[in-house]
């Protein structure tokens, strides 16, 4: 990769759409659904709703022949095992319990993916932007989205830690509606320390991130 090159990417809007969607499809949904059905139907009808959203995603993206988003991947995965702790136990305190605990795995996958070639951070990244590939596979590039799973998995640690507070002193509907809010509020500003940590990063590279298409050139 040449210095002072400069990548152009999706427009900001495009941007927030696509990671809206998939935040939508793999997160907010089911959790929707499963404290909808919780308070009309019962305890198992949650666990079977938010767990036949996230199969028929998958399924419905395999059929369709659509890219899979990593994170659905991951969160369709953690939720199959919390179903069947569910179910076995009929236990709320331990259905939220394992997603809580699934932060403090979260971050160590994030560490453990350090040593083989990209790290796990890097694919997820790519489920909100399509990097053009001789830039995700650049030394440069992967050495930052490194140092990246570093912060995001203290990120993820810090995040475990306050919501498994909140779980044994709230009630299931304030903690769904505050965990939630704090959640993502979190989560929320560790993006934008990110997304200006990449860009400085980058830049230190000599690397340019410009949002939205290369301007045509004249012929």
């Amino acid at each position: 990769m040449p210095p002072h090159l400069t990548v152009h990417l999706p427009n900001f809007s495009s941007l927030i759409k696509q990671g809206a969607q998939h935040l939508l499809e793999s997160t907010i949904v089911p959790l929707g659904l499963f404290y909808l059905l919780l308070i009309t139907v019962g305890f198992n009808g949650g666990l079977i709703a938010a767990l036949s959203w996230s199969m028929l995603a998958l399924v419905r993206r395999a059929v369709l022949r659509k890219p899979i988003p990593a994170v659905l991947v991951l969160t369709t995965g953690l939720l199959v095992g919390r179903t069947v702790l569910g179910l076995m136990t009929g236990s709320v305190f331990l259905y939220f319990l394992q997603p809580t605990l699934q932060n403090f795995l979260v971050a160590a996958v994030l560490v453990g993916s350090l040593p083989f070639g990209r790290p796990f951070i890097a694919k997820l990244a790519d489920d909100f932007c399509a990097f053009p590939a001789a830039f995700r596979e650049h030394p440069r590039v992967l050495r930052i989205f490194r140092r990246l799973s570093l912060f995001w998995a203290l990120v993820f640690i810090t995040n475990g830690a306050t919501t498994l507070w909140m779980l044994a002193k709230a009630t299931v509907g304030d903690f769904l509606m505050v965990s939630t809010a704090g959640s993502w509020t979190v989560v929320g500003l560790a993006i934008i320390v990110s997304l200006l940590w990449f860009r400085r990063a980058l830049r230190g590279e000599g690397i340019v991130l410009r949002m939205g298409p290369a301007a045509a050139t004249a012929s």
